[in-house]
């Protein structure tokens, strides 16, 4: 791996995935670069999360001629059967051979009160930074941060997405035969 391209410019997002790689191809170069995620600011269920950062992924790929792999990382919200809300993010990697693999979900209940905001229409983050008096959230320690008492941030969390969307690539062997 010479070049991966991350379909965003968030820094959570960008680390995660250079942690990721560069453990595992030291001396590849990670760049982040602004994609639109071709769904809403605030995906609601697994597939509209999972549509994003493929578009994601697939952006960034196309984006540079340079780039062996294309990273997509989107965070979404599911509500379950009972009304109730959890999170849902979803990692996507692409390639120059038409290789695409997801990895997901961290899947954690919202609490009632950021749900209600989240379903009026505020972005996860934004309701997150609202009933936290924080700022930022989602460039940070991410929702996953606070709901955990700093347990594991957003950072943390998405590397491990970005681990199981990687698999094709980490152990080539098991998927030959696709």
């Amino acid at each position: 791996m010479r070049l991966v391209v991350v379909g965003s410019t968030n820094p959570v997002k960008i680390a995660a995935a250079r942690a990721v790689v560069t453990s595992v191809w030291p001396e590849c170069d990670i760049r982040g670069i602004a994609a639109d995620s071709g769904v809403a600011v605030q995906p609601f269920g697994d597939e509209e999360t999972q549509r994003g950062a493929k578009t994601r992924a697939q952006f960034a790929l196309s984006a540079s001629s340079e780039a062996d792999l294309g990273v997509g990382l989107e965070g979404g919200v599911v509500v379950e059967a009972d009304g109730s809300m959890r999170t849902c993010a979803w990692a996507v990697v692409v390639d120059r051979h038409g290789v695409i693999a997801k990895g997901g979900s961290l899947a954690m209940p919202i609490p009632s009160l950021v749900a209600t905001r989240v379903r009026a229409g505020e972005e996860l983050g934004h309701a997150m930074d609202a009933v936290a008096h924080a700022v930022g959230t989602k460039f940070g320690r991410g929702a996953v941060g606070i709901l955990t008492a700093g347990l594991i941030d957003r950072q943390r969390a998405y590397e491990v997405l970005v681990t199981y969307a990687l698999a094709p690539w980490l152990a080539p062997d098991y998927f030959s035969g696709r």
